[in-house]
This record gives structure tokens, C-alpha cells and sequence, in this order.
């Protein structure tokens, strides 16, 4: 889903959107650029740089939205990657989203911010959350100690974006600062002496070299010479031997005592208010016990509306009607009558045709289960209700040597894996991020599959449903368990902030479903009609046929399939909702049983998704890491398959 996600050229004037993680920057950028970016209440959900533009002053800007920072002397990639862009880039304007709860967490990067000698405007969303909490913030007080515009906003309601907007024009340089102590002061001016003209103030960058910002040694071979290097280096040698604490450390304090004196002189607190119905619908839905019931429901709602009306009304009313009466039938009359070559006819409107089978499995059968899944999934994202369920699941992610937080990708792979495997960022340790990319490769069916999924399962019966999600489920639970004993490695912590839960906006969720299947159109469709040229390349040289009689002993004699399944296993390897169209489309023949239809369907949910995927985790994870999880997932997924075939045979169920 980040199909926006391009280089930028850092001799254009631009906005930046910069801020600590999880305060709504992602929110902010969608509402300037009118452009969806991965938007969630979760943190780190910004995991790239993404890019739109927005109109300043009659001219359009362009708006880069930076990856969440704590600090600017950077601790993470993420945050070299925002510090950079500041330090190298021409930007125009920084709008700094900061959380109105935590105020304080935020004025430490408009510390550093006006340190660099960069206008910002200072946006403090999530203003209703504070005020809930009985925090109020005397924003005209507080611009005024900062020395720039303050605007609070609610982002997900679209609340002070206008007075965001009509601010952007005003460049105001924040008049903040810090003086700290004789000994760092004179340190600064004597590294200052030695630093070339750069985009930001020489200033922050000696801070930064008294912090032992090691991640600037780049920047620094290239713009001094090897002599003034040295010098610096003296000097922030000489700096360090007169304090018993790291300069880092010191540096930091006086920016949290800053911030801590600012927040004490603007913020006043009360009690708050009081207990209202959506409080006590989010606590119960974070609640061991009461939290399982509005998991149910939310689960029996999605199942309602994807499964039973996207997957069956509408994808019948597309396939059978649209498709099936209209647009194969008069398009097959065309070809015949244009294309005197069988073998160009067939490319379109054959067996494997681009158009009787690549676009009818795409837009008739999985748009419609696509569309009302992302619908649904937007609605989750904006109602606040995907934290609660991460608390929830707490317990059960640290027997996989997780954390709730896994739960933000396993649930954005239920939209897109690709998406949700970049999302595994969140995971602060590398075993971590190794794990969650493992089980969301084996195991957590992409929208387009799940619809496929639930629209086969739903024609059988609801213990094939239950049968299918409790296999998939143990796997995943097994696979993970023994990952967290095997891998090496160190888990972490789980700190987690509870945003209140709310009524969604629909203008939102129309935004989102809309950006979100224009991707699919862009990305997925293109991949369908490769798959079908796949097959039939492979029909009309016969490979299809010798495939088939190669995989027989195992999808005949271990899974217990007919030998047309091979052909869905086959395209499911390029992508595994491919895959499960195809035997969807054996299951409407009637070649599939109640009892194949669950062993086909926990096989295939058990591959690796695609391989834009396969890139993903090539890229998150290394090509040996990636290599070794797609070595243990196909053999894994025909083996799960089998042995469920076999406990069929040998209990004599029959579904």
C-alpha cells in the first residue's frame, strides 16, 4: 500500500511533516495532500517516506511525510532518515505534529527544532484526548513562550485543518532556546568555527557532535577535511572530560527540563470527564473476559458483511450477471468474429483468456470481496478499537515471544501482507520483526483471499469455517511458539497508549476504501493477468498437463484433491488469492467436496501470499532469512494439508 513512495529531489522546496511516532503525522499529511498514507492508531505506522503535494500560496508544495523521531540525534534508522532530511533537503516549512496529551515528549523536538533554525508551526492534535483527560493547554501562551503558530487539531475528525492550512504560508522561526552552561556553550562556539554553511544551523549540528552522533561520520567525511575531523573530535574529547555524564545525556536533560518548565507554565489539569458509554465499551473491549464477546461480534460483523455480502451478493451479481451474461458472452462474439487465429482467441477469451479468466477472477469475484473488506477494515482503524484488541491478545502473542503490538501487522495483513510486513517495524527487536514476518507469511490471508475464503466456506457449512480457522490458528500459534524457542534473540517490553474509542467519519473511511482499491487495481489486477498468461503458456505447450501429472502423488494422493487443483496450487504461487479464486472457481463446478474444500483452502492460506511479499521480506529481512521462511512454508503448507486430509479419512468426517 505504498505505492506513492517515491525519491525525493532535495533541491525542491518543500513542507515536512515531522513528529514523535503514533501522533497522528500520517493523518495530518492524508488531510494537506488529499493522499491516503498508512493510517492507524498504532505506532510507527509511518515506515516509509511518503509524498504528496498541497497548495501554499497559489503554487503546489510538496509535502514529505518523515518517519516518527523521538529525538533528532538519531537512535534509529528512521530517525537518521528524518534528521537528514532536515539537514540535507530544502525545506520550507516543518509542520511539527505533536501529541496534545504528551506535550511535553513534543516540545522536545521544537526544542531541537528551532535549535536547527527552521520555521515550523507547531500542531497539537488529539485535542479532544486531552481534553477528556482534563488537560488544557493555553495554546496563545504557549505560542508565545515558543515563538511560533500553535494550532490544535482532532485529525481523524478533520478539526483545525483549515487554520492549518491557512498557516501554511506563514514561515514563523521559533525564538526558542537553550543556554547550556559555560563549558557546552563554549564547546559549541568552538566546533561552530570549524563547520561549513549548511541548511541548518551550526549550532544544532555541535550539539549534535558533543552528543556523539555517530551517524553523522558521513555527512562529515564529505563536508570537512580529515584535519578539521580531527580538531572536532579534540574537541568534543576535551568537552566530554570535564563532565562524569555522557555530553548525549546532558544535552538531553536540559531539553526535558526546558520542555517540563514550558508544559508547567501552560497546562493546567482537571478532573476530566466523566464516564460515558463509549468509555465503557472500550474497557470492555480490552477485558479478558468481556473483551471475547465484542471480538465475537466485531468478527460476526465482518463475517456478515464480507463474507455473505461481498463475497456471495455482490460477487455473484458481478460474476454471474455483469460477466457472465454481458461481458464474456459478447466479448467471445467479438473475438470470434475478429480474431481468425485460435490461438490469439484463446489469449482473450479462452480457458486461461485475459478476459474470461484473469479479469472475471479479479474484478468479478475478488473486487467486491476486496472493496467491502477494506470498508470494514477502515472502520476498525478509525474507531479506535485495534489497540483494545492488542491488549487483549497480549497474553496469548507473549507465548510467541511477542507483544500485543504484533497485533497492528496480523490484522493490516488481513488487508494486505505486503503492507503489513513493512508494518512489522513496530516490533522493536529483530526476533521480533523475524517472527511476526514468519507467521504473516504462513498464515494470515490477505483481504482478496480471505474473501475468496469465507465466500467458499460460507457455501459449506459453519463447522468448515471453524474447522479452517482453528487449523490455521493452532499453526500459527505452533509455528510461533517454536520460532520464539528457536530464534535467538531478545523480546521487549509492551507500552502501549489507548486512544478513546470513536464514531468513525465517513468521509474518512470513503477515503481510505477508495485509495486502498486503487492500489489494488494498480498493483494486484496487473499480477492476475501475469498469472493467467502463466497458465496459459504452460496449457499451450503442454506443460500444464506434465505439472500436473508431476504433483499428482501429492495433490491427488496426499491432499486428496482432483488434479485441477493443481493449477490454483500452481498460480498460488504468484499470488495465493490467485490461487484460491481458482478453487473458488472448482468449488462453484462442483469438483470440490465439503471435505476438499477445507483441506484446499488451509493449504493454500498456508503459502507464502506474493511476491511483491516475497520482495518485502527479501528487503525487511535479508535474502537468506526471506529465502529460508518461503523453504519452510510451501512443503509446511502441502504437509498441514495432508495431515488434515488424513484425520478426515481416519475419523470418518465427513463435513
Amino acid at each position: 500500500m505504498h505505492g506513492h513512495t517515491v525519491k525525493d529531489n532535495k533541491t525542491v522546496s518543500k513542507i515536512a511533516i515531522v513528529g514523535n511516532p503514533n501522533v497522528g503525522k500520517s493523518v495530518i499529511f492524508g488531510l494537506l495532500t488529499g493522499r491516503y498514507a498508512t493510517v492507524s492508531n498504532y505506532p510507527g505506522t509511518t515506515v516509509t517516506l511518503t509524498t504528496g503535494s498541497c497548495r501554499v500560496g497559489g503554487e503546489d508544495l510538496p509535502v514529505t511525510d518523515t518517519p516518527g523521531v523521538n529525538t533528532l540525534i538519531p537512535m534509529s534508522e528512521d530517525e537518521v532518515v528524518t534528521r537528514d532530511i532536515l539537514l540535507n533537503d530544502e525545506v520550507r516549512l516543518v509542520v511539527q505534529v505533536a501529541d496534545a496529551k504528551n506535550l511535553g515528549r513534543g516540545l522536545q523536538i521544537s526544542i531541537q527544532l528551532a535549535e536547527m533554525g527552521l520555521p515550523f508551526i507547531l500542531v497539537l492534535n488529539m485535542w479532544d484526548e486531552a481534553g477528556n483527560r482534563g488537560l488544557d493547554i493555553n495554546t496563545q501562551k504557549l505560542a508565545g513562550i515558543v515563538g511560533t503558530t500553535v494550532i490544535p487539531t482532532v485529525g481523524v475528525e478533520r478539526k483545525g485543518i483549515k487554520e492549518l492550512r491557512d498557516s501554511l504560508s506563514d514561515r514563523k522561526f521559533s525564538s526558542l532556546g537553550i543556554t547550556y552552561g559555560r563549558i557546552i556553550e563554549g564547546g559549541i562556539k568552538r566546533l561552530e568555527a570549524l563547520l561549513p554553511q549548511t541548511k541548518i544551523s551550526g549550532r544544532s549540528i555541535a550539539l549534535m557532535l558533543l552528543a556523539g552522533d555517530a551517524s553523522l561520520k558521513p555527512w562529515i567525511s564529505k563536508s570537512i577535511t580529515p584535519s578539521d575531523i580531527n580538531k572536532i573530535e579534540d574537541i568534543r574529547l576535551d568537552i566530554q572530560n570535564r563532565f562524569h555524564e555522557p555530553l548525549g545525556y546532558v544535552i538531553n536533560q536540559a531539553r526535558i527540563k526546558k520542555a517540563e518548565n514550558i508544559v508547567a507554565g501552560v497546562m493546567s489539569r482537571s478532573q476530566g470527564k466523566g464516564t460515558t458509554v463509549t468509555t465503557k465499551l472500550g474497557r470492555w473491549a480490552m477485558h479478558p473476559i468481556w473483551g471475547i464477546p465484542v471480538l465475537l461480534a466485531v468478527l460476526f460483523m465482518m463475517y456478515e458483511f464480507v463474507g455473505v455480502f461481498g463475497a456471495q451478493v455482490l460477487a455473484g451479481l458481478l460474476e454471474e450477471g455483469l460477466f457472465g451474461v454481458y461481458i464474456n458472452p459478447y466479448m467471445t462474439i467479438i473475438a470470434e468474429r475478429f480474431i481468425r487465429d485460435s490461438f490469439f482467441r484463446d489469449l482473450f477469451v479462452g480457458e486461461y483468456g485475459i478476459i474470461t479468466m484473469a479479469l472475471t477472477y479479479s474484478i468479478a469475484i475478488i473486487l467486491p470481496v476486496v472493496g467491502t473488506f477494506f470498508i470494514a477494515f477502515g472502520i476498525l482503524e478509525d474507531s479506535g478499537y485495534l489497540p483494545r484488541l492488542a491488549v487483549m491478545v497480549h497474553k496469548i502473542f507473549k507465548l510467541m515471544g511477542l507483544h500485543g503490538k504484533a497485533v497492528l501487522p496480523m490484522v493490516l495483513g488481513l488487508g494486505c501482507d505486503t503492507m503489513a510486513t513493512l508494518t512489522a517495524r513496530v516490533m522493536e527487536t529483530r526476533k521480533e520483526r523475524v517472527i511476526v514476518t514468519l507467521l504473516l507469511a504462513l498464515g494470515v490471508p490477505c483481504s482478496a483471499q480471505l474473501g475468496v475464503i469465507l465466500g467458499m466456506l460460507g457455501g459449506v457449512s459453519a463447522s468448515a469455517t471453524l474447522i479452517w480457522a482453528f487449523v490455521v490458528l493452532l499453526v500459527l500459534f505452533i509455528v510461533g511458539f517454536l520460532s520464539s524457542k528457536i530464534l535467538k534473540g531478545e523480546g521487549s517490553d509492551f507500552v502501549f497508549d489507548i486512544p478513546p474509542l470513536r464514531i468513525p467519519v465517513l468521509s474518512n473511511i470513503i477515503f481510505k476504501t477508495l485509495s486502498r482499491i486503487n492500489w489494488y487495481l494498480k498493483e494486484a489486477v496487473p499480477l492476475f493477468i501475469v498469472g493467467t498468461l502463466i497458465l496459459f503458456t504452460l496449457d499451450k505447450i503442454g506443460g500444464l498437463a506434465a505439472v500436473e501429472r508431476i504433483a499428482n502423488p501429492v495433490v491427488v494422493g496426499f491432499l486428496g484433491l482432483p488434479g485441477k487443483a493443481t493449477e490454483a496450487f500452481l498460480i498460488g504461487f504468484l499470488r495465493r488469492d490467485y490461487g484460491a479464486a481458482g478453487l473458488f472457481s472448482l468449488a462453484q463446478s462442483g469438483q470440490l467436496n465439503p471435505n476438499q474444500v477445507v483441506v484446499s483452502l488451509v493449504t493454500i492460506t498456508l503459502f507464502v501470499p506474493c511476491v511483491a511479499n516475497l520482495l518485502v521480506m527479501v528487503k525487511e529481512c535479508g535474502l537468506k532469512t526471506a529465502l529460508a521462511i518461503v523453504m519452510f512454508i510451501f512443503p509446511f503448507a502441502f504437509l498441514v494439508g495432508g495431515v488434515l486430509n488424513f484425520v478426515f479419512i481416519l475419523f470418518g468426517i465427513k463435513l
